[in-house]
């Protein structure tokens, strides 16, 4: 009998583990802790997330788009550095999202021991960890913003559908955000986060339609392609500066909000599991 019921123990404590999240507004409190934080490095951490984006445009735009010339999507075709620009303003949502989520957060979560303080006051683990999901998707949406801007400075789209642009990036940022919480649960140093950079991160990168059209991949690797949240991203931003709406957005806008979803919840399933250990 007694071991029934610490059988029975076990499997509730498991199951408690993938119990839905209970979230309320001390999420709040954490969020604006991180972002005082931040405002003391501002400058150099927005420099460090549009440096690189904004070097990849100039390099492969300026440079290559010479060569290439036009790329044809569909019926029309569009300078290159047009093309790159849409696609590259959703690699720049994802690798900052992705930064701040894994390194910044595996700090705070590891090496500083910052959520166990937080936790000494009345805000539970599950809002502490959604306040890192939706801090990252700020700041992913803080530097596409700066690169959208010197986008416009630079005459590569004028688009007014760009506002609309604004709030998918911050989806965008959600859903990888969401995702790298994954691997930040996962990690037990800040080496780990190289698998997922190489292994899924670059791979997406070069299926998603940003560097050239999905349409020059073999049939398998686009069927594959297409369900990926990044081509989602893509699909539904680069129309916008085309001056065009995007064609089945509610299909894009599904994967992410899915892929969002169910990566907040495994996230947070795999950091309660963490720290119960």
């Amino acid at each position: 009998m007694n071991e029934d019921t610490a059988s029975a123990a076990v499997r509730a404590e498991r199951w408690a583990l993938y119990a839905p999240p209970r979230l309320s507004m001390r999420w709040w409190p954490v969020f604006l802790r991180n972002l005082l934080v931040w405002r003391k490095l501002a400058v150099p951490s927005l420099v460090g997330n549009i440096a690189e984006p904004l070097i990849w445009l100039v390099a492969f735009g300026y440079g290559l788009g010479a060569l290439v010339g036009e790329v044809r999507l569909g019926e029309a075709r569009v300078p290159y550095i047009l093309f790159l620009a849409s696609g590259s303003i959703c690699m720049s949502a994802m690798n900052a999202a992705s930064f701040e989520a894994l390194y910044s957060a595996f700090s705070r979560m590891h090496v500083q021991k910052t959520w166990d303080g937080i936790m000494n006051a009345p805000v539970s683990l599950d809002d502490v960890v959604l306040a890192e999901m939706l801090w990252a998707a700020f700041k992913a949406l803080f530097s596409v913003t700066a690169i959208l801007g010197v986008m416009l400075a630079l005459g590569i789209s004028h688009s007014p559908k760009l506002l609309v642009a604004w709030p998918v990036l911050l989806g965008v940022g959600v859903t990888f955000s969401c995702i790298a919480l994954i691997f930040n649960a996962l990690a037990k140093g800040y080496d780990f986060f190289t698998y997922y950079f190489t292994l899924f991160l670059t791979p997406m990168m070069f299926l998603s339609g940003i560097f050239f059209p999905r349409d020059q991949l073999p049939g398998v690797v686009r069927a594959v392609a297409d369900w990926l949240p990044l081509s989602a991203a893509v699909e539904l931003v680069r129309p916008l500066f085309l001056d065009q709406w995007p064609a089945q957005p509610w299909r894009h806008a599904a994967v992410l909000l899915v892929c969002s979803v169910a990566a907040f919840w495994v996230a947070l399933a795999l950091t309660r599991r963490r720290f119960q250990g």
